[in-house]
């Protein structure tokens, strides 16, 4: 299965830096900024023709530097991933940078000024194929860091990914990769289906979500960091720890870590100064492996 499983994502690499998919201008789009040196790039997606808008920020100097990717959270309303403004996480960007790592947020598709098919929809709440969504989220974080690996400021180690909501459970997706293209994998609060029909605590088909992060665990190799916050309402503490000991019960490896409560909704601690702690003191516990040129 692990095998078959490596071969996929071969296949989909293949597909993805062909002739057609080298035809579109990739790169910076913009002057860097001064804080962290921001800067506007467009990164491929897995859709042919549509690039994915990011945002990059790096440390001083030519590197090369380690890389770590942020993957954001997204909402089943169509309506409202259209309006989403670019994801920029720019804290705890900064306080990677500041640790040395070049950072990629990438906007996945059906998002903000990306756009194009949303391709990890779950579908409705009683059917929803969370296995298959969460494959798509990876797919795309996965064209990411392929493409990023190519710079010749990145290190050709394996990547940090950070991933939030939605994005930690594509990150979840993405640990049967192997350690020399991710080095690790911390999540906020992953999951799909929270607050179904806008109702706080309330998850589609939760049964559903324990299968699939079973399936998820059942190949991982990367061991993975799962916080939630005491106030998260989307995917609320009880859950959580179910979805992590699902994993961990399969295969996986997960340091479950329940984090305070965070103003209103824990579930956007990744973006403040409570996640930023949280991430300081996972790296200071687990440090990534050393990243090398080759």
């Amino acid at each position: 299965m692990a095998l078959l499983r490596c071969v996929s994502w071969l296949l989909v690499l293949a597909v993805l830096t062909g002739p057609g998919a080298r035809a579109q201008t990739f790169g910076p789009v913009a002057p860097a900024g001064e804080t962290a040196r921001q800067q506007q790039w467009l990164v491929p997606s897995t859709e042919p023709g549509i690039p994915a808008h990011a945002l990059l920020y790096r440390p001083a100097g030519d590197g090369p530097f380690p890389l770590a990717l942020i993957a954001h959270a997204s909402t089943q309303n169509a309506l409202r991933r259209a309006q989403m403004p670019q994801p920029s996480y720019t804290a705890l960007a900064r306080e990677l940078v500041a640790r040395g790592y070049a950072v990629l947020v990438p906007e996945r598709l059906g998002h903000g000024r990306t756009g194009g098919p949303y391709v990890e929809d779950q579908g409705g709440c009683e059917e929803a194929n969370y296995e298959k969504a969460g494959r798509a989220t990876a797919a795309q974080i996965f064209r990411a860091l392929a493409y990023m690996r190519e710079q010749p400021f990145v290190a050709k180690g394996g990547a940090l990914v950070i991933g939030h909501s939605a994005g930690g459970w594509g990150a979840l997706a993405l640990a049967t990769q192997s350690p020399h293209l991710v080095s690790g994998i911390i999540v906020f609060a992953p999951g799909r289906g929270g607050h179904a029909d806008d109702v706080e605590g309330r998850v589609c088909a939760e049964q559903r979500l324990r299968e699939a992060v079973r399936i998820f665990g059942r190949d991982a190799r990367l061991d993975v960091t799962w916080l939630v916050a005491a106030n998260d309402s989307y995917f609320p503490p009880s859950l959580s720890r179910q979805l992590a000991d699902a994993f961990t019960s399969a295969g996986g490896t997960a340091e479950f870590k329940l984090l305070p409560p965070f103003s209103h909704e824990g579930h956007w601690l990744a973006e403040q100064q409570g996640g930023i702690t949280a991430v300081s003191e996972a790296l200071a516990r687990r440090p990534p492996r050393p990243m090398r040129r080759h």
